[in-house]
């Protein structure tokens, strides 16, 4: 993708509801606490900064596990529903493209950079940041204002801050400038880019890693 010089971005905040705060997918890394916060301070630095936010809820049926429409780990976390917004839409699925109209409002807003911030990093927020990639935004991830769950099945177990890692490496490898909340504040004070890079140079310093260890 082209790099864009005066970027016109949109903050997506990605499903920070009660869920995974109180519910049944309680954020372990990093603690929840932290990306809550750092949430609000994206959230807050967008409007400073005349950046639009979109809020983003993920709404199952009545009566599934998690997500349960109307339920109390549906709704909104306290630090998104307290603060206002420009746009609004609900999801069914992964990402926040997916049957939402989010991709024609980004276009008639001539928006070209989305800044993503929410839960979870390896789901919601990967199939976001990918679908964006693919449709020629660019992106930025806020990786402390994210965060992952541990898991374990016949393929194997991770822990959470292994799935958080791993995909904040992936998702700097190609398709997002991964920071933090910090960086990404100080490129709306400065005007300045953030940094990208190649899947080529990635694996490039990995085998040098493994050299030196050697």
């Amino acid at each position: 993708m082209t790099e864009v010089s005066h970027p016109r971005r949109a903050l997506v905040v990605i499903d920070v509801q009660n869920e995974y705060e109180s519910g049944g997918l309680r954020i372990q890394y990093p603690p929840v606490a932290d990306s809550l916060r750092n949430i609000g301070r994206a959230i807050d630095a967008a409007h400073t900064a005349g950046i639009p936010v979109i809020v983003v809820q993920q709404s199952s049926p009545t009566d599934a596990p998690l997500f349960a429409t109307g339920s109390h780990g549906w709704e909104l976390h306290a630090v998104v529903a307290s603060r206002p917004r420009e746009h609004y839409l609900r999801k069914a699925l992964p990402s926040a493209f997916a049957g939402t109209g989010l991709g024609e409002w980004l276009q008639s807003h001539a928006i070209d950079t989305l800044a993503v911030v929410g839960y979870m990093t390896h789901n919601c927020n990967d199939t976001t940041i990918k679908h964006a990639f693919d449709a020629g935004l660019q992106v930025e991830f806020l990786m402390d204002a994210s965060g992952s769950v541990p898991y374990a099945n016949r393929a194997g177990a991770a822990t959470a801050e292994e799935i958080h890692r791993v995909f904040a490496v992936v998702e700097q490898s190609r398709y997002a400038a991964v920071m933090t909340t910090d960086e990404w504040v100080a490129h709306l004070a400065h005007g300045t880019t953030p940094e990208r890079d190649t899947i080529h140079a990635s694996h490039q310093r990995a085998l040098a890693r493994l050299v030196v260890a050697a």
